[in-house]
């Protein structure tokens, strides 16, 4: 029983890619779907915090989501995808979120932190082994 954990763990270890894709994918669809989810109910951004003079902005924000959570979710243009949602995360903490206190529930602010980590990880270090960015690099130094 022991060796065939030890022997699991190793095969894991040597598979972090893996784990590593699978969060960005995981990323990429949930800021899919939240901007998806914006898109069709604006108002749950209003409702949030967002003043109705804000309008455009809660479109933009909605649309950056559905586009950047496409671009995680391919490892497509990875880094432009987190890039352009970093400022809406940032605005999300330190205006939306102003008012709240960790650990409430709803909208929270450690989600919105943990996410504004994720993607700047993306941002720092790219999409992975596991993407499309990778698979094109192949292809190109295949030729």
């Amino acid at each position: 029983m022991i060796n065939q954990l030890n022997s699991l763990l190793l095969k894991l270890n040597a598979n972090t890619s893996t784990g590593y894709a699978l969060i960005r994918i995981f990323l990429g669809l949930a800021l899919t779907i939240r901007g998806w989810m914006i898109l069709l109910n604006p108002n749950s951004l209003i409702e949030l915090g967002v003043e109705r003079e804000y309008f455009i902005w809660v479109t933009l924000v909605g649309i950056t989501h559905l586009a950047g959570g496409l671009l995680l979710f391919f490892g497509f243009l990875t880094r432009i995808g987190a890039l352009i949602q970093i400022p809406i995360l940032v605005s999300a903490i330190f205006y939306v979120h102003v008012h709240t206190q960790l650990m409430m529930g709803g909208q929270s602010l450690e989600l919105a932190v943990l996410v504004l980590f994720l993607l700047c990880i993306y941002f720092i270090y790219g999409s992975g082994k596991l993407s499309l960015n990778s698979y094109a690099a192949n292809k190109k130094s295949n030729f």
